[in-house]
């Protein structure tokens, strides 16, 4: 039982990290919702905003200034949080790969791979939390900001939703913590 565990949260912590990584680098936090006929579609991101011509397919990118230039709170704090949710995803999951009975290192000291596994289900709970207060962060920003536009009668001609990289956000988030879960109150 303890073994089918382990495969099953490592799987799940692999594909919930990759899940993190791909939020973190794409670029589509936020994009714009216009329920008229659109020509160009506009998606936010943490590092560049990308615009796509729906006629043509022709996708254009800015970059965003200098990593040290001043930028809006909502990017650095997620910029922040999402890098280091990564990282910890990363530590959890080459912690637990070292700790799966399936792995023939320590094989002599299970109690040892027991305490590596259950550091890591520690670490991906970590890691898990920031990642998704990161998520949270972003698209609890970007409702307030459109709930601000709607409630003072400003009409831009575009307003933005979450995009799929902030869901993912999320997803790979709660992954993590499910994964966590099973690391740290299932294994005996």
């Amino acid at each position: 039982m303890s073994a089918a565990l382990q495969v099953t949260a490592f799987g799940l912590t692999l594909l919930s990290t990759l899940f993190l990584l791909l939020a973190t680098c794409t670029d589509c936090w936020m994009v714009n919702a216009d329920d008229s006929l659109e020509v160009s579609h506009k998606c936010r991101g943490l590092w560049r905003e990308c615009v796509t011509n729906m006629q043509d397919g022709v996708r254009t990118c800015d970059q965003y200034d200098s990593i040290l230039a001043d930028h809006p709170v909502k990017i650095v704090v997620t910029r922040t949080l999402m890098i280091m949710a990564d990282l910890l995803a990363g530590l959890a999951l080459a912690t637990l790969v070292l700790g799966l009975d399936c792995i023939t290192f320590l094989k002599e000291d299970p109690c040892v791979k027991l305490k590596m596994c259950y550091g890591a289900g520690v670490i991906l709970c970590t890691g898990s939390i920031l990642g998704l207060i990161g998520s949270v962060w972003y698209a609890v920003d970007v409702y307030v900001e459109r709930a601000m536009l709607v409630s003072h009668n400003i009409f831009l001609g575009v307003h933005y939703d979450f995009g799929w990289s902030c869901w993912l956000g999320m997803a790979g988030s709660t992954g993590c913590f499910v994964a966590s879960v099973l690391l740290t109150c299932c294994l005996y």
